[in-house]
C-alpha cells in the first residue's frame, strides 16, 4: 500500500506567512485604538479637508509615474527596453498589488516575472530591485540629511532620545549592510559570482555616465512626491507640518513600511505616526489620522493597477519595444 504523498509545503508556508501579515496588521490596529483615542481618530477623519486629500491623490499618482520611469531607465541599461506605456501600466499593477495582497513585495516580483522575455528573469529581476534600492537610498538620504540639518541648527524640533538612538541604529545597520556586501563579493564560489554579477548591474543601470543625473533627478523628484502626498494628509486632518518634519518624522514613519510583517505596511505606519507625532507639538490621534488618510490615498492611486490586471487576463502578455 503506498503512502500518500505529502503537500507541497511551498504554498502552505505563503499561506501562514501572509495569514500572519494579515494577523499582525489587525492586532497593531486593534491596539493603536485601545492605548489612543479611537473616536478621535475617526472624528479627525470624518472632518478632512477634501482638497488636501486630491493634493495628497495627484502627487502619489506622480510618485507612481516617475517611479515607472525610473525602472524603465534602469531597465534600457540592462538590455531590457520597455514602452513607456507599458512601464506605467506595470508599475501600477505593481503598486496596487503591494499594498493589496499580503506578500510584501510580491508586485515587484511580479513585474520581474511578466518581464523576463526580453532580457532573462537576472535581468529583469535586477532592474526592479535596483529601481527600489535607488528609491530606499533617496529616502534615507533625506531622513539623515535632514536630521543633521534640524539637529544642528538651533531652534528646531526637540528629539526624544529614542528618535536619535533608532536613526543612528540604522545608519549602523545601513553601512553593516554595505559592509556585508563587500565581503560577500570576496568569497570564492558562486556567492562572490552573484554579488559580482549585481555590482556590474549597479553600474550599468544607476553609475554609468549621463545616467546617474537623471537618476538623481528622478529620485529626488520621486521622495518629494511621496513625502508631499503624506504632507497633504496631514494638513488635511488638521496637522500643519513645518518643513523639517517632513524631511525627518515623515521619512523615518515611511520606514517602518519596509518591515515585512503587515499588509501594504498598515499598522506599522499608523504606530510609528502615533509615537512620533508629539514630536511636533500634535496628539498620537492626529498622527494616526494622518497616516491612516495617507494609507487610503496610495491605495486609491494605484487603483489603475486593476484595470491593468484585468487587461492582461484578457489578453496574453506580448514582447514589447521601446517607443
Amino acid at each position: 500500500m503506498s503512502e500518500r504523498p505529502d503537500p507541497d509545503p511551498v504554498p502552505r508556508r505563503k499561506f501562514f506567512g501572509a495569514a500572519l501579515r494579515v494577523i499582525v496588521t489587525l492586532a497593531i490596529l486593534a491596539l493603536l485604538w485601545h492605548l489612543t483615542d479611537g473616536p478621535q481618530v475617526l472624528a479627525l477623519l470624518a472632518q478632512t479637508e477634501w482638497l488636501w486629500l486630491l493634493a495628497a491623490l495627484a502627487t502619489a499618482h506622480g510618485q507612481v509615474l516617475l517611479s515607472a520611469l525610473r525602472w524603465r531607465l534602469t531597465a534600457a541599461q540592462l538590455d531590457q527596453p520597455l514602452r513607456r506605456r507599458d512601464a506605467i501600466g506595470e508599475y501600477y499593477l505593481s503598486q496596487f498589488v503591494n499594498l493589496a495582497v499580503p506578500g510584501g513585495v510580491l508586485g515587484d516580483a511580479g513585474r520581474a516575472v511578466r518581464q523576463r522575455h526580453q532580457a532573462g528573469m537576472l535581468r529583469a529581476a535586477q532592474a526592479v530591485v535596483l529601481e527600489r534600492l535607488v528609491g530606499q537610498v533617496a529616502l534615507f538620504a533625506v531622513l539623515f540629511g535632514g536630521f543633521v540639518v534640524a539637529i544642528t541648527v538651533p531652534g528646531g524640533l526637540v528629539w526624544p532620545g529614542w528618535i536619535t538612538e533608532a536613526i543612528g541604529w540604522l545608519a549602523l545597520l545601513l553601512v553593516g549592510l554595505v559592509v556585508l556586501g563587500a565581503i560577500l563579493a570576496r568569497v570564492p564560489g558562486p556567492v562572490a559570482r552573484a554579488t559580482a554579477g549585481f555590482l556590474t548591474a549597479l553600474r550599468l543601470g544607476l553609475l554609468a555616465r549621463g545616467v546617474w543625473p537623471r537618476q538623481v533627478g528622478l529620485s529626488i523628484a520621486i521622495v518629494a512626491c511621496n513625502l508631499a502626498s503624506f504632507a497633504f494628509c496631514a494638513f488635511a486632518t488638521g496637522t500643519d507640518l513645518p518643513f523639517v518634519a517632513v524631511v525627518t518624522i515623515l521619512p523615518l514613519i515611511l520606514t517602518s513600511m519596509m518591515i515585512p510583517l503587515s499588509v501594504g505596511g498598515w499598522g506599522l505606519r499608523e504606530g510609528a505616526a502615533a509615537a512620533i507625532w508629539p514630536v511636533v507639538g500634535a496628539q498620537a490621534e492626529a498622527g494616526i489620522a494622518a497616516s491612516i488618510a495617507f494609507g487610503l490615498v496610495i491605495l486609491v492611486a494605484s487603483l489603475p493597477g486593476v484595470w491593468v490586471l484585468l487587461a492582461q487576463r484578457r489578453r496574453p502578455a506580448v514582447s514589447s519595444a521601446p517607443e
